[in-house]
């Protein structure tokens, strides 16, 4: 599949912000703050960090821009790929992100209106940097959405009836670089990814897909880099809230087989 069977494995952390702060969600509910987006940053990296994410999380929710300046603080911060997402609606909010210092942007909820916004994107700023995120709900499967997982836009707020493997095909063909699977049922439960839906996926598309949601413990990491197919895990409480490092995760990989980029 994909990329993965030629370049390693990664590890990203997600930080979520909200009014500037760090937060966390369970299933996209109950969100409450946990702390500094920019000094949770500065220790991931510093750990061995391979990849992070920033998500706005009420961007698309309170119809407004990125917090700019939180970028701007984490991009000073590390010096590893750095992806943000949230509100992004234009190549022009795309390009801004940019030179804010983010190497990737991730769109969601304004692609999910204006696919065009993918091709729009992967033209302006390149494939490579160009990122669909997607959250995803299961749901009974029916004729509209025959894989039982739906699109669901602003913050897991609002259902689409979009069929998540039809969209993350289009995503591919529209220009996305990267496919983030958010999926709602396993978000902040720390109960494991949703191996089926990041193996779907990464069955259908040859570009890299990352599994968020649902990381507690370093089996599940393996499971959905091994079982799962994915070419990234994306965790948050698990080292949000100091119960594991990112170096730790990364060593148990290595030993169980897993290439990693080990960064000493």
């Amino acid at each position: 599949m994909g990329f993965g069977s030629v370049l390693k494995k990664r590890l990203i952390a997600c930080l979520d912000v909200r009014d500037g702060k760090l937060a966390k969600s369970v299933k996209f509910v109950d969100t409450r703050d946990i702390g500094d987006p920019v000094e949770k940053a500065r220790q991931y990296y510093e750990d061995g960090l391979d990849e992070l994410v920033l998500y706005d999380i009420t961007a698309s929710s309170d119809n407004r821009s990125i917090l700019l300046d939180v970028v701007e603080r984490v991009a000073r911060e590390i010096f590893i790929p750095f992806s943000v997402g949230g509100g992004i609606r234009s190549v022009d909010d795309a390009t801004r992100l940019r030179m804010a210092g983010a190497e990737k942007v991730n769109v969601n909820t304004a692609a999910v209106k204006d696919p065009n916004l993918i091709a729009e994107c992967a033209r302006a700023i390149g494939n490579q940097s160009t990122i669909l995120s997607m959250d995803v709900r299961r749901v009974e499967a029916t004729e509209s959405i025959p894989s039982g997982y739906e699109i669901v836009i602003n913050g897991g707020r609002t259902p689409t009836g979009i069929d998540a493997l039809e969209w993350a095909k289009r995503g591919e063909e529209l220009g996305a670089g990267e496919l983030v699977v958010n999926s709602i049922d396993a978000d902040g439960t720390k109960e494991g990814y949703e191996l089926r839906l990041t193996r779907m996926l990464a069955d259908a598309v040859s570009i890299p897909v990352i599994a968020s949601g649902g990381a507690g413990k370093p089996e599940h990491l393996y499971d959905v880099l091994t079982e799962g197919r994915a070419d990234a895990a994306l965790v948050a409480s698990m080292v949000h809230f100091g119960e594991y490092t990112c170096r730790g995760l990364k060593e148990y990989l290595h030993n169980r087989g897993i290439e990693m980029r080990m960064r000493y």
